[in-house]
């Protein structure tokens, strides 16, 4: 085992592990620490505890220092001079035409980086563009392209489902979404209905799957003959959820709904009491 605490630098962005060294931390306390990127300020999200080894990538890097009003401060400056960096910028791509679409601006803790978030049809041969950038703020400069999923991540917006977007909020790492989890529960296949606004299949398709699967594992597949009281029959439809299960009934063609709850399973024949 291994004592660790989780820092979040972004809302709803990734939690990593550090190691706390001498600090006992505890939720909504905020810390220097040492990144890839540099020294960052970040939120800790996860207050001291121990995990399995396994489950950390080591070496850890250990918490620098817990933050102070001073370096709160200095964030607040960061965000300021970002909302300044990204006016300059916008003016650069518009001189220099080129066809991309700034969405963010960061500066690092330390100012060592600024770093330029856009979007693009494809590659974009900004060089010219960074000679500029870098000319104007005397430090090292990052143009950074990211898919749309992500631009949605940054600017937020709400949801079809009239909240606020699942990105945006508390969903900190994005996962495959596939249209056969659509077709799993039993969604309408347009377009425009299961999409969100990033045009990417929504996000909860993934994490609302598990839900279903578990759901499904017990019934009949569509298609499958079964045996009632009534009679045998196929499976033309299911309600997942609420375990309901629509049955077309041989002799008569007539169609029945039966609860779950109300089938005995043997040797894969279903008998089921009618409502």
């Amino acid at each position: 085992m291994i004592e660790v605490t989780g820092v979040r630098f972004k809302k709803a962005g990734k939690i990593y592990y550090f190691d706390p060294d001498k600090y006992t931390l505890t939720l909504d306390d905020y810390v220097i620490v040492e990144t890839a990127r540099g020294i960052e300020y970040g939120e800790v999200v996860i207050a001291n505890r121990m995990v399995d080894i396994d489950d950390v990538v080591l070496p850890l890097k250990k918490v620098i220092r817990v933050a102070d009003e001073k370096d709160h401060e200095n964030v607040l400056k960061n965000g300021e001079m970002a909302t300044d960096a990204m006016s300059v910028c916008i003016n650069k791509i518009n001189s220099h035409q080129l066809e991309m679409n700034l969405v963010d601006v960061e500066y690092t803790f330390d100012r060592n980086k600024v770093i330029f978030y856009f979007t693009a049809e494809g590659r974009i041969d900004f060089r010219e563009l960074v000679k500029d950038l870098a000319a104007r703020f005397k430090t090292r400069i990052e143009l950074r392209q990211i898919g749309v999923r992500d631009e949605a991540k940054m600017l937020g917006g709400i949801g079809p489902c009239g909240r606020m977007l699942c990105c945006s909020t508390f969903l900190g790492d994005f996962e495959p979404v596939s249209i056969k989890m659509a077709k799993d529960q039993n969604l309408s296949l347009n377009p425009s209905k299961i999409s969100g606004l990033c045009g990417r299949l929504m996000c909860c398709l993934k994490y609302e799957n598990d839900t279903y699967e578990d759901a499904k594992r017990n019934l009949p597949d569509v298609g499958e003959r079964v045996v009632t009281q009534e009679g045998a029959g196929r499976v033309i439809g299911l309600n997942i959820l609420e375990k309901i299960i629509r049955i077309e009934l041989e002799e008569n063609s007539h169609i029945a709904e039966f609860s779950f709850d109300e089938i005995i399973e043997e040797d894969a024949v279903i008998l089921s009491i009618p409502e």
